[in-house]
Parts: structure tokens; C-alpha cells; sequence
């Protein structure tokens, strides 16, 4: 059979087309062939990497953070025991069924209700959801034996911050808190991304969060397809934060918050050789446990709205004219002026006059002869506003500054405030207004433009005490295992030897002469003694009519009317060791409502003197550490 032309041209190209096909399907095969060779074999450790990271997770662990402790080694901060439940949204059908059953245990807020919603609707179903933390144990044992009977419901262990004396140490250590999304702007650390990790948001947590944070440790486990955890491969725990230790000691710091329960006060006793902090106390104060486990909103307007002001630190952002405790400044300006003698004697009558103005005495029938040692001792204005009236606002200025006022102090809590220390120079730049002489009266007994805190007031009274030394203020004694020092070298004080003599006589005559004006409060007992310098600080000016009728006593007067009281002391008086600024604000004169508190607050020092049980507790370990050694 003979074929057709048209067939044979058909067959031909038939023929070309599965030439091209079978071309073509080899080809195909070839590169699937060849890239299939490269992703198997020349690839194959990178793939496998791959899929082992798909396979298994790496995730954080929160580490331990760092302890704070007193100078002997007592807990201020700690971690302890969170008992907690979680919710997994999806082993439970109904999540306010499983939460109904839940509060019929334990009582769930309603804001709390609202919480564990949101977050099971915005992340993946089998991820936990915390639901209530800081349970009791009998809280967790109830929920533990019921379990079964709550789908969903989970108790755990966790760690949570714990601060055992609460409002002691409130404006010290400050407190920890969740990261807001402000936090995580500004610190790109994964931790702050886990859901139970807490950073400092006040006082020394703040300061110091980096070194009290640690390192995290890290857990590997193998997830399936959606994620869900289906075993641990393997866990290293973090790395611990540094502890740090502090120059407190928390049985003075007791004490202090003892005596000065009721009151809206300050405190500072300072070491006058090396410028430990032993105490630092700001009454009344707050409950960082309260702002770790979360604060209602009753709570937290009860605060706000306390006239005695607990969320402010008194001690450093509290900022009060000093009274006539900046006397003593005054009186070392007059001394290394040589533009007055210590024995000269001016006469107080009650007043002084200034141009046209009277400037008066606190003794409405003055004090009579003064000299600088009785004026100190009586407190007496007219004397003072003699010594401005020779010495001017610049000397005076520089005095203070030397003293410690007007400047901030690293000492780790955040906040501080420098105050003020005027001049002439500031008055015209800050106000347009010439310097008078009645500016100087007023700043010569602690009053008018000049604003302190009670931290540079026991500044003052360490350096006057010390009497060589611009000594400076130290919180935190060391950080892990290195030991704080300041860097700069401890600057001497630009002193005549005798004329701080002459100050501190006048402070001694202040407590334990008769007619002193804290003579009261003079500290008894053996090896017992103290000194110091009362002031009293008017919080609404007295009218001419007023001392024309009689000024009204403080005791009369609404609380927030009332004069606020100083204190600065030091003792002992043979060699001076421990400094301390009391403030009682609204509490009335100084000597009435200050001296009694620091009176019993040195007693409490002295008696326990915590230098000297540091320096035995230091001697007997190095004795044991030497003996462990030579065995």
C-alpha cells in the first residue's frame, strides 16, 4: 500500500513533534532531575538547618534578678514563690464557663475577666493566658484539688518580686513593673517581650535595672506544624542579675520609720567620714508590693490624693527653705570674711530695721547681748542680720555651695532636685530684678529665695561635723562583686580649723546648754551625746497686723498653715562619726517638733553604731577566712 504525499508530509511532521516533545520532556526531567541534585546534596545542610529550626523553637527563660541588701547582708529585695493559674483557651469549649467555674474558688475581678478575653482573642489558641498571680497557698490548693473539674485552668510556680519591708524602703528601692510600649521603644533587649518579665520603674531598680536584670536562659523545644509544643529537647537556666549591697542598715532604717509614724517627715543619717547613707526615709510612703502585683484604681487615687504626699521622696525631691539651720553658714561666711569677730556683741531688741522695713526676731522681746557663740545657741535673727548686713549675698552663696547645697548627688535614686542657693546674679537673670539688702536678712537665716532638701542638709551638718572634708553622700556600696568608690579625690574644705570649731561650739551649746533652744531634747546617757542646730520654717507670711494682735499659734492653725521644724545634728561630740537632717513638715517649731526625733534616732545610732559593727563583722570574717586558709 503505497502512502499518500499528504501522509508522508503528516507523518513528517508527527514525526518532528515528538522529536520536540520527547526533547522537551528530557529537558524538563533534567532540570528537575538537576535542581532536585542541588537541593538534596549541595544544599542538604542548609535545608536541614531549616527544617530543624521549624522543628524545634528556641525560647527565653527569665532569669533570676538580682538581690538588693543592706550592709549586713539582710534582704531588701528578693525573689520568691508567684503562685499563679493560667487559661488555655483552647482545652476549654467556653472561657467564661471555665472562669464562672474558676471565681466559685477564688474570686476573679471582672477586670481581670476582661484581661484573660482580650488576650486568648488576639493571640493563638493554645498559647496560656495568666488569669491571677500572687495567690495564697490555700488559694492554689483549692484550685490544685478542683483542676479536673475546670478545662482549661493550669496553677503554676513562678518567681515575682518581693520587697519584705513594704513601705520602708519604698522610695529607696522603688519597684518593678511590666514594660510599657514606651520601655520597648527604647530598649530592644527579648526580654522585655515575655510575658512575666518585670523591669524597675523607680528608686534603685530604676537606676540600676541593667545590672539587676541577669541574662536569659533559653529552652528548646519541638513544636508541630502549628506551633504547639509537643516536648522540651533541652533547657540552660539564665544567668542571675548582680546583687547589690547597700549602706543602710535596715534595723536603724525600722526604727527611723517607727518614730516617725503619723507624720509627714524626712530623715537622713549620714557616716560624717566616708558618706554612708545609714538611713534615708521619707514619711509616709507606699507598698511596692502593691505596684508589682497591680493597683486598683481607689488605691491608686488614695495616694495621688493624700495630703501627706507618699509617692513623693522628701528626702531628695522635697524642696523646703532650711530656717535656721543655715545659720551656721551664715556664721562660717562671717568668720572667713575677717570682716567680723566671733566676741563682738550686738544687741537684739526684737528687731532690726533695714531702710524702711523691721525685720524681727522669732522672740518678740529679743534675746539682749549676742555674740556669735550665744547667737547660734539662741538661734537669734538680730544677730544673724547683723552678719549679712557685713557680709553681702556673694560670700554667703559661696559658703553654701561648698556646704553641699545647691547640687544633686549620684547616689542612685532617681528624681533629685538641686534647690536653690541665690544670688545676686540669679535674681537679675531668672527675675529682672536687682539684688536688696533684704534679700540677704532673708537668705542669712534660711529664708526667702533659698530652697534646700533634707539629703543636702545632712550634707551640710556631715561636713561641718567632719569639719575637713567636703564628704559626700554614698547609697550603693557595691554592685556584684565590685566595690562602688567615688572617682573624684574628696576635696578639703577651705576651713580655718578654729573657726568650724567655733560653729560646732555653738551647736554643742545648741543641745547641752541651758537656754540652748534644743536643750529639751539633750541626749542622755553613757557615752551618749549629740549637737545641733533647730530651725523653724514659716509657710505663710505673718502680717504686720497679725504681730500687732498676736500671731496665732501653729497648734491653731490648719495643718497646712503650719510652720514646718528642722533639725541638723551630729554626734558623738568628742568625735563626731554619724550626721542627720530631720524635717517634720507642718509639725511647727524645731525644737518642738525636729529635735525630739533626731534625739531618738542618734540614741538608736550611737548605741548600735553601725560603722564600728561593720568594721568587727569584717574583722571576724577575715579572722575565720585566714585560719580556713592556714588548715
Amino acid at each position: 500500500m503505497q502512502l499518500d504525499s499528504r501522509d508522508g508530509d503528516r507523518f513528517e511532521t508527527f514525526t518532528r513533534r515528538a522529536a520536540i516533545l520527547a526533547l522537551g520532556t528530557t529537558g524538563i526531567f533534567t532540570g528537575l532531575a538537576a535542581r532536585m541534585y542541588y537541593l538534596q546534596v549541595v544544599e542538604s545542610t542548609q535545608y536541614k538547618m531549616l527544617a530543624e529550626e521549624n522543628r524545634v523553637n528556641r525560647r527565653l527563660l527569665t532569669p533570676l534578678r538580682g538581690r538588693i541588701l543592706d550592709r549586713f547582708g539582710v534582704d531588701l529585695a528578693a525573689n520568691r514563690q508567684n503562685l499563679r493559674v493560667v487559661l488555655v483557651p483552647e482545652q476549654t469549649k467556653d472561657i467564661d464557663a471555665t472562669l464562672d467555674a474558676l471565681t466559685k474558688i477564688v474570686v476573679v475581678p471582672e477586670s481581670y475577666r476582661r484581661r484573660v478575653k482580650r488576650a486568648a482573642a488576639r493571640q493563638a489558641r493554645f498559647i496560656p493566658v495568666t488569669v491571677m498571680e500572687n495567690l495564697s497557698w490555700e488559694e492554689f490548693a483549692r484550685i490544685n484539688v478542683r483542676s479536673p473539674d475546670l478545662p482549661g485552668i493550669h496553677p503554676e510556680v513562678g518567681k515575682a518580686r518581693d520587697y519584705p519591708y513594704s513601705d520602708r524602703l519604698a522610695h529607696v528601692i522603688g519597684y518593678v513593673a511590666k514594660p510599657s510600649d514606651g520601655d520597648m521603644k527604647g530598649d530592644k533587649d527579648p526580654l522585655l517581650q515575655l510575658p512575666e518579665f518585670r523591669i524597675g520603674k523607680s528608686g534603685l531598680e530604676k537606676t540600676l535595672d541593667k545590672n539587676l536584670r541577669g541574662r536569659a536562659g533559653a529552652s528548646h523545644v519541638e513544636v508541630n506544624a502549628y506551633g504547639r509544643v509537643i516536648r522540651e529537647l533541652s533547657r540552660a537556666e539564665g544567668q542571675p542579675g548582680e546583687d547589690l549591697s547597700l549602706t543602710l542598715d535596715m534595723e536603724i532604717q525600722n526604727f527611723v520609720y517607727r518614730r516617725l509614724e503619723g507624720q509627714s517627715a524626712a530623715v537622713v543619717v549620714m557616716d560624717v567620714k566616708n558618706g554612708d547613707i545609714i538611713s534615708i526615709a521619707s514619711a509616709p510612703a507606699f507598698d511596692p508590693n502593691a505596684f508589682n502585683k497591680g493597683l486598683s484604681q481607689s488605691e491608686w487615687d488614695g495616694l495621688r490624693n493624700n495630703k501627706f504626699k507618699p509617692l513623693i521622696n522628701k528626702t531628695i525631691a522635697g524642696l523646703y527653705s532650711p530656717g535656721s539651720t543655715f545659720k551656721t553658714i551664715t556664721a562660717l561666711t562671717a568668720l572667713k570674711s575677717e570682716l567680723v569677730d566671733p566676741n563682738e556683741r550686738v544687741f537684739c531688741g526684737g528687731k532690726t530695721r533695714l531702710g524702711r522695713r523691721e525685720f524681727h526676731c522669732w522672740k518678740k522681746r529679743g534675746h539682749g547681748w549676742m555674740d556669735m557663740h550665744n547667737g547660734i545657741k539662741n538661734s537669734c535673727n538680730v544677730y544673724f542680720f547683723d552678719l549679712a548686713r557685713k557680709i553681702g549675698i556673694d560670700q554667703i552663696y559661696e559658703m553654701a555651695t561648698q556646704f553641699g547645697l545647691g547640687q544633686t548627688y549620684d547616689i542612685g535614686i532617681p528624681g533629685e532636685k538641686p534647690g536653690l542657693v541665690p544670688s545676686n546674679g540669679w535674681k537679675q537673670a531668672v527675675r529682672g530684678e536687682p539684688w536688696v539688702g533684704g534679700d540677704t536678712f532673708n537668705t542669712a537665716i534660711g529664708q526667702g529665695f533659698l530652697l534646700t532638701t533634707p539629703l543636702q542638709l545632712a550634707v551640710m551638718a556631715a561636713r561641718i561635723a567632719n569639719g575637713k572634708e567636703a564628704v559626700s553622700p554614698r547609697l550603693v556600696r557595691s554592685i556584684g562583686a565590685k566595690t562602688e568608690t567615688k572617682d573624684e579625690k574628696v576635696k578639703s574644705l577651705p576651713i580655718d580649723p578654729a573657726w568650724m570649731s567655733l560653729v560646732q561650739q555653738g551647736m554643742i551649746a545648741v543641745m547641752n546648754e541651758p537656754g540652748g533652744t534644743a536643750f529639751g531634747s539633750r541626749l542622755r546617757g553613757k557615752g551618749l551625746s549629740m549637737a545641733g542646730k533647730t530651725g523653724t520654717v514659716q509657710v505663710s507670711r505673718i502680717s504686720r497686723q497679725e504681730r500687732a494682735d498676736g500671731v496665732v499659734k501653729n497648734e491653731d492653725k490648719p495643718w497646712e498653715r503650719r510652720d514646718h521644724g528642722w533639725f541638723i545634728g551630729f554626734g558623738p561630740i568628742d568625735n563626731p562619726r554619724y550626721a542627720i537632717s530631720v524635717l517634720v513638715e507642718h509639725g511647727g517649731g524645731g525644737s518642738k517638733a525636729a529635735a525630739p526625733v533626731a534625739r531618738d534616732i542618734m540614741r538608736e545610732v550611737l548605741t548600735r553604731d553601725p560603722a564600728s559593727l561593720s568594721n568587727r563583722e569584717v574583722a571576724v570574717m577575715t579572722s575565720l577566712s585566714q585560719e580556713e586558709g592556714g588548715s
